[in-house]
This record gives structure tokens, C-alpha cells and sequence, in this order.
């Protein structure tokens, strides 16, 4: 069980003990409370994400359907942060190798809700929530070794 909390609160290194660290530790949740608010938190993300995509059939519920989805992903997205701190998660996210995912990705949530609440122009928030779901995957694809390459190869041998 230690590994696996090792693994999933990142602690692959070892820390300075600074005023951030000593902070960080003197507010910190014990193991069961942050696995308990990381599942409830992924769990309405998916929840509001899934609510989006039935509001999306419903007569004038593009806009609903843009927030949903959003504001699940994030709050997805978010969930992380029970595991692995706010501090590690923000100085992961932007690692170098993902950097440009997150900026993608942070972007299209943007874009997604100027679409559909300024714009409101349907056709182009569905289209920026299409974008929206690859940046993520392939954001989430950055946390495995490998898979970025894997996912490149599959598509180019499916185009061949």
C-alpha cells in the first residue's frame, strides 16, 4: 500500500524541507480522506461531463452542454490534486514534456465556454469540445510512459 501511495502522490524525489514543504505538511489530509475526495471529485466531473452530453440533445442545450462538459473535465482534471498536492500537481502539468498539453488544454476550456456563451455559434462549440476531449486524452497519455510514442505509431499505421 505504501508504493501505491508513493506512486500516486508523486513522491519520486526527494523535497527540499522549505516553507512551501513545511506548509504543505502541516495541511495535509491523511491517506483515506484524499482518496475519498480524489473519487468523490472524478466522480461528479464524470458525472457533469455525462449530464452535458444528454443536455446536448435537448432543444437549445449546446450551451449546457458546453458548461457541463467543461466544468466536469476540470473538476476531473482537479481531482488530481487530492492525490498529489496542488503544488505537485501545478509543477507536473507543467513539466516540460507536457507543458504545450497543458497549455492546449487550458486553452480549449476557454474556448469551448467563449464559443458557447459569446459566440454562440453552435456548430463551433461543438467543435472546440471534440478538440477539447483530444487535448485532454492527449494530456492524460503524457502520464504514461510510452503511450504518446504508442498512440503516433497506431495512428500512422492506420493511415498507411
Amino acid at each position: 500500500m505504501d508504493k501505491l501511495k508513493k506512486a500516486l502522490s508523486g513522491d519520486d524525489e526527494e523535497e527540499e524541507a522549505g516553507i512551501v514543504t513545511q506548509i504543505s505538511n502541516s495541511t495535509t489530509l491523511s491517506w483515506s480522506t484524499r482518496l475519498k475526495a480524489f473519487a468523490v471529485c472524478f466522480v461528479l466531473g464524470i458525472t457533469l461531463s455525462i449530464l452535458g452530453s444528454v443536455l446536448l440533445w435537448f432543444k437549445n442545450g449546446l450551451v449546457l452542454f458546453a458548461v457541463f462538459y467543461t466544468f466536469g473535465n476540470i473538476l476531473s482534471l482537479a481531482s488530481t490534486c487530492f492525490l498529489m498536492g496542488p503544488f505537485k500537481q501545478l509543477k507536473k502539468m507543467f513539466a516540460k514534456t507536457r507543458v504545450i498539453a497543458t497549455i492546449l488544454v487550458l486553452v480549449m476550456f476557454v474556448l469551448t465556454l467563449v464559443c458557447a456563451f459569446a459566440l454562440k455559434n453552435p456548430a463551433l462549440t461543438l467543435v472546440c469540445c471534440i478538440l477539447q476531449f483530444l487535448a485532454l486524452t492527449w494530456y492524460s497519455l503524457s502520464y504514461i510512459p510510452f503511450a504518446r510514442d504508442a498512440a503516433k505509431k497506431c495512428f500512422a499505421s492506420c493511415l498507411e
